[in-house]
């Protein structure tokens, strides 16, 4: 498994500068979503059931390390290991050696990641987010050796070429030099399709008649080379062309975003009513095969194998998009921005088209009380107060566990379902627990833990169905996945608590040892 350090062979230290002090966040405008506040933010350790399990020390820790082995933190954080660290801006100049001179001859390029736009008093409200960076150029031999720190067992050498090829590819785009304080500017026009909202998976948006208009962002990209703001657009723009009001209309209204200067920020955006239904995905494991809870597979399903779905989810989704009027897609994942290139492709390529969301750099610390998916999530539920959400994930990932219950009670009304696929009964590579005690008051029409994408395929999402009765559910409100039986709730253990529980579990797995 890679170190968070990694990077240190290569960069100065410099990184090590302490993060500046939090800055309080303003209250909410109630119907114009504030810009996202980036500022770095201190770092508190999150517990969790290991953090539980080894502060009892002694048989504690032999539990860890002979059952679960070396536990990977992000686990619990859902950002893969070998996903954190990556260099920033001039740290990858200098660690490259790449001149000035150089840099300044090299063309600025966009990341554009695909927006989504309110409806306010003062018409389309939409989100402008992304990233101004450079790419050197690096030779294949030293692409070749930073590939190389990332794939531990293996090399690029050893792969096949096309997976040999990514590898190298995504390297690149990790080892980009950001560029702050930078003007954006951004050309609108109706899009005729994006992603999967063709004819083959169903029409999930529409093409307006008008809208298209130039924009400029306020301010400045961050020092990362960040963007990320809500602005005004106009409804009227050339000779009888409209955008439709979002409060009436049920369409979903697609523009496609050119940044200004490159052929390489394009996106596309949707203008999504005031009311109605948006699905929220999460991607690893969901969407696609990643396997986050085995590294050595997770890292080469990341970073070199192309993406793969996951069963029949395309298919699932397709009928969706096909099926529910003006149903919003948008697609959630934690993964830092610099990588997502490859899930939009892919996403755009195999799902219906929809909005998205990832890692800012700015949010390479998360503090326990906002991580990146809460901030996230909580951003586009105060976007649209009235739509209801369907959430949709897998277990591996503690946040989600934490995350998707928090916001039934944060946002009474606005969650229509949770769905979370079992990674730990469907994949024996899973070997993770998981937590389930946010679910306890739940109504258990509410949410589902499911096994594989037939169990969603035949609820009435339109009339709120969110449980299949026939998927036996067995959720204990507690630690579910510890061996031996231990999960809270069985009747082997009867009403012990939680301590109880894992004690009488280290005991017997001392004995057994």
């Amino acid at each position: 498994m890679i170190s968070p350090l990694f990077f240190a062979a290569f960069l100065p230290a410099a990184l090590a500068a302490p993060a500046p002090a939090p800055v309080q966040a303003p209250v909410p405008h109630p119907m114009i979503t504030p810009p996202a506040r980036l500022e770095d933010r201190h770092v508190q350790q999150r517990r969790g059931l290991i953090s539980d399990i080894t502060s009892l020390g002694g048989a504690a820790e032999s539990y860890v390390s002979s059952v679960l082995g070396s536990y990977p933190a992000y686990v619990e954080s859902g950002v893969a290991n070998f996903f954190q660290g990556f260099p920033t801006g001039t740290d990858v100049q200098s660690s490259l050696g790449i001149s000035d001179s150089d840099l300044a001859a090299t063309p600025t390029q966009a990341l554009n990641i695909p927006g989504y736009a309110n409806w306010t008093d003062q018409g389309w409200n939409l989100r402008f987010r992304g990233n101004i960076y450079k790419q050197p150029n690096i030779s294949e031999s030293k692409l070749n050796d930073l590939a190389n720190v990332f794939l531990v067992g293996t090399s690029v050498q050893a792969l096949p070429s096309s997976q040999a090829d990514q590898a190298r590819n995504l390297t690149a785009e990790i080892f980009v030099v950001q560029q702050g304080n930078v003007n954006v500017s951004f050309h609108l026009e109706p899009a005729a399709s994006a992603g999967g909202d063709g004819e083959a998976n169903g029409g999930g948006a529409v093409t307006p008649a008008g809208g298209a208009q130039n924009i400029t962002l306020v301010g400045e990209t961050t020092v990362e080379g960040d963007f990320d703001q809500f602005i005004q657009i106009a409804n009227v723009s050339g000779a009888g062309g409209y955008l439709a009001p979002g409060n009436d209309t049920t369409n979903i209204q697609r523009l496609n975003v050119y940044t200004d200067g490159t052929l390489t920020g394009n996106a596309t955006s949707y203008l999504v009513p005031t009311a109605g239904i948006t699905i929220i995905s999460d991607i690893d494991d969901i969407l696609r095969v990643t396997k986050i809870y085995e590294p050595a597979e997770g890292l080469l399903n990341s970073f070199a194998r192309p993406f793969t779905p996951w069963m029949n989810m395309p298919e699932l989704y397709a009928n969706w998009s096909a099926s529910i009027p003006d149903f919003h897609f948008h697609y959630l994942t934690t993964t830092p921005e610099q990588v997502t290139r490859n899930y939009m492709d892919f996403i755009y390529k195999t799902y219906p088209g929809g909005s998205f969301d990832t890692r800012p750099l700015n949010f390479s610390d998360v503090s326990a009380t906002l991580s990146i998916r809460k901030f996230l999530l909580t951003k586009i539920f105060q976007t649209y107060p009235q739509r209801k959400f369907i959430l949709i994930a897998d277990t591996s990932n503690s946040d989600v566990m934490t995350d998707y219950p928090e916001m039934v009670t944060d946002f009474p009304g606005q969650v229509q379902c949770i769905w979370l696929r079992n990674t730990s009964a469907t994949d024996s590579g899973d070997k993770f627990p998981y937590n389930t005690k946010g679910f306890k008051g739940l109504n258990q029409s509410q949410y589902m833990f499911f096994l594989v994408p037939d169990d969603l395929k035949n609820l009435d999402v339109m009339n709120g169905q969110c449980y299949n009765s026939s998927i036996p559910q067995n959720v204990t409100f507690g630690y579910q996945g510890l061996p031996f039986g231990l999960s809270n709730g069985s009747s082997r253990l009867g009403g012990m608590s939680n301590w109880g529980m894992l004690v009488a579990g280290l005991l017997m797995l001392s004995a057994l040892l």
